[in-house]
């Protein structure tokens, strides 16, 4: 005889009422990171008085004309040369390949627009090419010969190229050494040559890694201001500059900006596309990994060229011509200035390297910890910063971040005290921009490093009396320390080069050697630029050399 017991609603668990709080931060932190975002789109489709229609029929075709253009064409030449040194150093033994696998990662070191300034010192006009080949035919001035301009569409092409094929270079390499060494082997007794195998077996193997390397590069190229503005190319994002600040219209920049985020959007829509559409399996229980094959004679030297012409133009010229100029300039590495922009610059991206590692840290901590699946959603469009351009950032964090310094201002002189502008008069709205954009890097590392840890264990300290709080510090923390490191060094080497938010956020007499080297360049005095130059190549240096220690 079976007995029926009432039935009431379960108690709500202890559990469930200590992660109310972790809610409300996920939720506050996600804001935090979308503010930029929303406010850009409130600007855009609020009454500009006209402005779109004006911009439409004026600058707006052509600003997204060349954006598409450079787009393409850097994506292209980006993604050539990334997957054919992929395949070279990977499949193939040939002179010189053991330190070109991760020489090919030193273009990753140096800026795009310190690439574009050095380019420039070395063929402009007054440069040594030039003057070379005057004093060497008897040339006069630039009547008597012809020389490709430099400061045009196609050096911004090449430049952002060369600085920008790693990314492809390096995802490709890695689908390459994941797949196994069957297929390459079947082809190869099949009868099928270098070329054959390399567009019939590779390239299959590494489209979804190639195409998101090159979507990489293509979002890089859209949000570029440095390059662009130096070699006067309009795109997207010189003309947000352009717009706001010489045409003093906030919401015609943040239309432009809107057109700008949707090209990243279509990109990485048609990027995850291609990735459904080209997916790839391997079968094998153990991964056998390609045995290279030598190349002997002309064949192996080919090759040792064809991987030598991207790293001597995207690192060892570039890196060449910056270290000449920073020694010949020697006296400008004791110039206060030059102290100043590297301490301002340690202090803005160390700090945003920490609020933005702690924040993504507890925001996938707490999504994690109560299951909410609206937060879960909400991930990956946290990580859209990081494909935004840096001034659609700059355009979207200023005005509310001036409207919060304003109500500051107004509430502190109630009581007659005058605090200024705390946030947009201190370098308090560069490191939210910082943080904004490499959110991704955060949450990425932090999610990557929590997935791999055991559910039992943090299960197992709950039940042993520990917080949610207690839990992250003692369980956690201890077993992610090392991805959480490498975090905090990559957002720490994005932020220093970071050009168009800093340009944008900065208060008054505030430098960073990035603008420092902006602002010398913009006076054309590339070798003022040299020695703040130089400081940033180095620390790109140490992220480079972080990225090919674990990509052995």
């Amino acid at each position: 005889m079976s007995r029926t017991m009432p039935t009431s609603p379960p108690p709500i668990p202890s559990l469930r009422l200590g992660q109310m709080p972790w809610l409300v931060l996920t939720a506050l932190i996600a804001a935090l990171v979308l503010l930029p975002l929303a406010t850009v789109i409130w600007l855009a489709v609020g009454n500009s008085g006209g402005v779109w229609g004006h911009l439409a029929s004026t600058t707006l075709p052509r600003y997204l004309g060349n954006t598409l253009v450079m787009m393409a064409s850097v994506g292209f030449f980006a993604g050539l040369a990334g997957t054919v040194t992929a395949w070279l150093v990977t499949m193939y033994s040939f002179p010189g390949v053991r330190w070109l696998r991760w020489a090919l990662l030193l273009p990753m070191a140096i800026p795009a627009y310190i690439g574009a300034y050095a380019l420039t010192d070395l063929l402009e006009y007054a440069g040594p090419v030039q003057t070379g080949l005057r004093a060497l035919f008897g040339w006069e001035n630039a009547r008597d010969y012809w020389f490709p301009e430099i400061r045009s569409r196609w050096a911004a092409i090449l430049v952002l190229s060369a600085a920008l094929f790693p990314y492809v270079y390096l995802l490709s390499r890695s689908a390459l050494r994941e797949h196994s060494a069957s297929s390459f082997d079947v082809a190869r007794a099949l009868g099928a040559g270098h070329v054959a195998r390399f567009v019939r077996v590779g390239l299959p193997l590494i489209r979804p890694a190639a195409a998101a390397g090159i979507a990489i590069v293509m979002m890089e190229t859209g949000a570029d201001f440095g390059v662009v503005d130096f070699f006067a190319v309009q795109t997207l994002t010189t003309g947000i500059f352009t717009t706001w600040l010489e045409g003093g219209s906030a919401a015609g920049a943040a239309q432009i900006a809107l057109v700008s985020l949707g090209l990243v959007l279509v990109l990485a829509s048609a990027e995850r596309a291609s990735r459904r559409r080209a997916q790839v399996y391997s079968h094998a229980k153990r991964l056998s990994k390609p045995n290279p094959i030598p190349l002997a004679g002309p064949a192996g030297w080919i090759a040792t060229l064809a991987c030598l012409v991207p790293f001597f133009i995207g690192f060892l010229l570039p890196g060449g011509i910056i270290a000449h100029l920073a020694i010949r300039n020697a006296g400008e590495w004791l110039d206060p200035r030059l102290i100043q922009a590297a301490v301002n610059t340690l202090a803005t991206a160390g700090s945003a390297s920490v609020l933005t590692v702690c924040l993504s840290l507890l925001l996938v901590y707490g999504v994690r910890l109560t299951g909410s699946k609206a937060m879960r959603g909400l991930l990956p469009v946290t990580a859209l910063g990081y494909a935004a351009p840096g001034a659609v950032l700059g355009l979207g964090l200023l005005l509310p971040v001036a409207a919060l310094d304003h109500r500051i201002a107004d509430f502190f002189d109630l009581f007659g005290v005058n605090v200024g502008m705390v946030l947009t008069g201190s370098s308090a709205a560069v490191i939210l921009s910082y943080m904004v954009r490499f959110f991704a890097i955060g949450q990425g590392a932090a999610d990557s490093a929590m997935g791999r840890i055991a559910p039992s264990l943090p299960m197992a300290a709950r039940s042993l009396g520990r917080t949610p709080a207690g839990t992250l510090r003692t369980v956690h923390l201890p077993m992610i320390k090392g991805s959480i490191g490498t975090a905090l060094l990559l957002v720490f080497v994005d932020g220093v080069k970071e050009l168009p938010a800093t340009l944008l956020l900065r208060p008054f007499n505030f430098d960073t050697l990035a603008t420092r080297v902006y602002d010398q360049a913009s006076l054309e005095k590339i070798g003022d630029a040299a020695p703040p130059s130089m400081l940033i190549i180095l620390v790109g240096l140490s992220a480079v050399i972080l990225l090919a220690r674990t990509n052995r």
